[in-house]
């Protein structure tokens, strides 16, 4: 059987479906079995492997997983799209589809309720562009039991996630999603593999679950609230951006003087500053 992901299959699909693509749900299909294998490949499954996806389409990605994987649970939005899945999906029974938006479901729960207990898990998908960073950041703060995430994005998203200090790049997002996992981009996706294009190339990003995180922190919510208060405007020096985050409750003399006192030069701006400089400014400011 002819994989779903070569443009004549794939036309061949949406036409008998009589198919429209919606821009607003990010729609677009790989048209490449190639790095749709690259993508499984960049997950190392296992035959007792099970695999999480988001967002499948008409099936491509989850053809592949299927291949690899003792059981795929996939997530999707689009109505439209469970007729097709229920075809192309045929040959694998241990497909299951969910007729679920991924950010309103108890992943927990799900994993729980569709996989062994302590079953090696993985995502592997290639995520609607619009939610791509509230999906990621759901999946890592609820501390979903998964080994590696494996999903494809916009490639300068990709570039955010992955990015170390003194990038461009580097900003809260960066830190939030490096606090769970460790970030790399694996390989980059030209536009032209899909259908309809994007205006966007793409890039295949690998997140490796930690065990714990990097750095300690006295109060995780306030780790995340100083980071994102310190990049508020990237221009700006670490004194500025967090005198006005910690105005009602400390001046801006009180804010350097407590920088100084961890050894942080209050001139410094935020793109500079490692983890483990955040880590010890929340704790610094928790105490006060």
């Amino acid at each position: 059987m002819k994989d779903i992901a070569t443009p004549t299959r794939t036309k061949e699909i949406l036409e008998k479906y009589k198919f429209r693509f919606k821009k607003s749900l990010g729609q677009n299909f790989l048209i490449d079995p190639n790095i749709l294998t690259n993508i499984v490949k960049a997950a190392s499954l296992s035959p007792e492997s099970g695999v999480i996806e988001i967002g499948p389409g008409i099936g491509a990605l989850t053809e592949q997983s299927a291949k690899q994987a003792e059981k795929v649970l996939a997530f999707e939005i689009d109505q439209r799209l469970l007729p097709i899945l229920k075809e192309t999906m045929a040959p694998y029974p241990h497909v299951e589809v969910i007729h679920q938006d991924v950010l309103k479901a108890d992943m927990n729960e799900q994993i729980a309720a569709h996989f062994k207990e302590g079953q090696d898990l993985a995502v592997v998908a290639n995520l609607p562009y619009y939610v791509t960073t509230p999906i990621l950041m759901k999946l890592l703060q609820e501390q979903v039991p998964v080994r590696v995430m494996v999903v494809m994005l916009q490639a300068e998203v990709a570039d955010r996630i992955a990015a170390k200090p003194g990038s461009k790049a580097y900003g809260s997002l960066s830190i939030a999603a490096q606090y769970y996992a460790d970030a790399e981009t694996v390989f980059m996706v030209p536009k032209t593999v899909f259908m309809p294009q994007p205006n966007v190339d793409s890039a295949i990003l690998r997140l490796t679950l930690r065990d714990k995180p990097p750095v300690d922190v006295v109060d995780e919510a306030f780790f995340f609230e100083i980071v994102q208060a310190s990049f508020t405007q990237r221009r700006k020096t670490l004194l500025n951006n967090l005198s006005k985050k910690l105005e009602a409750t400390m001046s801006k003399q009180e804010v350097q003087a407590a920088l100084q006192e961890i050894g942080i030069d209050p001139t410094r701006r935020a793109e500079s500053l490692t983890m483990q400089e955040f880590a010890a400014i929340s704790s610094v400011f928790f105490r006060k």
